[in-house]
């Protein structure tokens, strides 16, 4: 079983999803004529518009704090020194690349969310790739493939490994015992989780800005204090990136080392492409009344986690000089090194504690994904969000405990089949996203307020729910 495991693993995350992610990226970019560029500002405007008369779904901004919950993880503050300390300051610029192709992905696959949403039982907006690979191209049993694929990995396995992140910073910075972590954060997520998306989303509208907040301001005072250095340090990154500095390996062999570590992490990170995202997007009620809108606010979520938090990061490390390629300090030690560079022994309290917001905010976003994928099986009943809910808090205590490698990778094999089936997907109704994305801009360049209708498109009359998209 490990050595099937582990194929799958070499195949989805050496080959078909790197390669595949990127080229999709710029599949997209050069498509939508560079939406994520061009029409930046957009994307801040559709955040702040707020739509609290409709009470089947959430706001764009609790939208889009729930998804950078998940996003923003141990992999902004681990993941980036292991890029740096593997790939050399030149894998952020590659990081920043990806991010910014990644955008585009993240604009096509939220947009299909929103337009392919439903209601459940108790008139709460759902849906994500399932639905628009189910309706959109009429392919059920792909839609629940990618279901159970996020149930195991987003909604189980990957929130043991966040909770085994917290309990190893906290037995390391405070010497607290793993079991009594554990037991804490399940109680916690328990408290949240059991009050439904809703509750989960009003939790990462107010935690959310505050964690990546606090933690971008402490690397905006490290940038103060160092701003003679910027300059240089900016420059440091490109350079290494096009192999214009001396190197050990020689040119090309830094180059491709720095663009595949900042490849794999920037991937990692900003999950655009992957097909997690989008299910709370669907949850959103847009502000203006067009899929399209929802599509801006989750690439921008892209942008925060990637070229903002990450960068934060990469730039506390990169300006306390504790990079030392080969001295095998790097992940969270590399993190904390240089936090005592600016403040002493507490830069390892500080690290531990974000460890545990950026982590335990994961652990309520990926369950609001598994939440929408239990409700496109049929199962999003009392019973089976019961019994889901459950599972997570369990698997929470176990991973705060303990590390199995197969575990592990089962997960990541589920997450590049569902990130490989929502490629597919997306590809193949990017037409539509075309479509969508030029009826909302011409109707922005007219002067009017953007807003869909169903009755525009009656190609789509049996594949979207009617009502939602019949309101004026």
């Amino acid at each position: 079983m490990d050595a099937i495991i582990d194929f799958l693993n070499t195949i989805f995350w050496g080959y078909v999803l790197i390669y595949g992610l990127l080229a999709v990226g710029v599949y997209f970019t050069l498509r939508l004529r560079f939406i994520q560029v061009v029409h930046f500002p957009e994307m801040l405007r559709s955040v702040f518009r707020a739509n609290a008369t409709d009470k089947s779904g959430i706001t764009p901004f609790q939208a889009l704090c729930t998804s950078l919950a998940s996003r923003v993880g141990t992999g902004n503050i681990a993941g980036v020194a292991v890029a740096l300390y593997l790939g050399g300051p030149g894998s952020i610029f590659w990081m920043w690349v990806v991010a910014t192709l990644g955008m585009a992905t993240a604009f096509a696959e939220n947009t299909l969310a929103q337009l392919y949403k439903v209601k459940d039982d108790e008139g709460r907006y759902r849906g994500g790739p399932a639905f628009y690979i189910a309706k959109g191209l009429k392919a059920p049993w792909a839609g629940a493939v990618f279901s159970v694929c996020l149930i195991i990995s987003f909604g189980l396995v990957f929130n043991a490994v966040q909770a085994n992140s917290i309990a190893d910073a906290m037995e390391g910075a405070f010497g607290l015992p793993k079991l009594g972590t554990g037991v804490v954060i399940a109680a916690l997520a328990g408290i949240i989780i059991f009050g439904g998306i809703a509750a989960i989303a009003r939790t990462a509208e107010l935690v959310v800005p505050f964690m990546a907040g606090a933690y971008v301001l402490f690397a905006f005072y490290a940038l103060i204090t160092n701003i003679t250095e910027v300059p240089a340090m900016l420059y440091h990154i490109v350079a290494s990136a096009f192999g214009l500095e001396p190197a050990a390996g020689g040119v090309m062999g830094a180059v491709t080392v720095a663009m595949m570590n900042g490849v794999k992490r920037g991937l990692f990170s900003n999950e655009a492409g992957m097909g997690s995202a989008p299910n709370i997007a669907a949850v959103a009620t847009p502000d203006p009344h067009h899929p399209v809108s929802q599509g801006f606010v989750q690439s921008l979520g892209v942008f925060i986690d990637t070229i903002v938090i990450c960068t934060a990061t990469a730039l506390l490390i990169l300006l306390a000089d504790v990079l030392v390629p080969g001295n095998g300090v790097n992940g969270t030690q590399l993190t904390q090194a240089a936090m005592e560079t600016y403040i002493g022994s507490a830069g390892r309290y500080f690290v531990a504690i974000a460890i545990f917001f950026f982590a335990f905010t994961s652990i309520i976003g990926n369950y609001s994904y598994a939440e929408n994928a239990l409700v496109f099986l049929g199962h999003g009943h009392v019973a089976g969000v019961a019994i889901l809910r459950v599972a997570l808090l369990g698997m929470v205590i176990w991973g705060s405990l303990q590390s199995v490698a197969t575990v592990f990778n089962t997960a990541d094999a589920a997450m590049g089949l569902m990130a490989s089936i929502n490629l597919v997907a997306i590809v193949l109704l990017s037409g539509l996203v075309a479509k969508l994305t030029k009826d909302y801009l011409d109707k922005r360049r007219a002067g009017l307020e953007p807003m869909f209708l169903a009755s525009e498109m009656p190609e789509l009359k049996d594949q979207i729910d009617a009502e939602i998209w019949s309101r004026r």
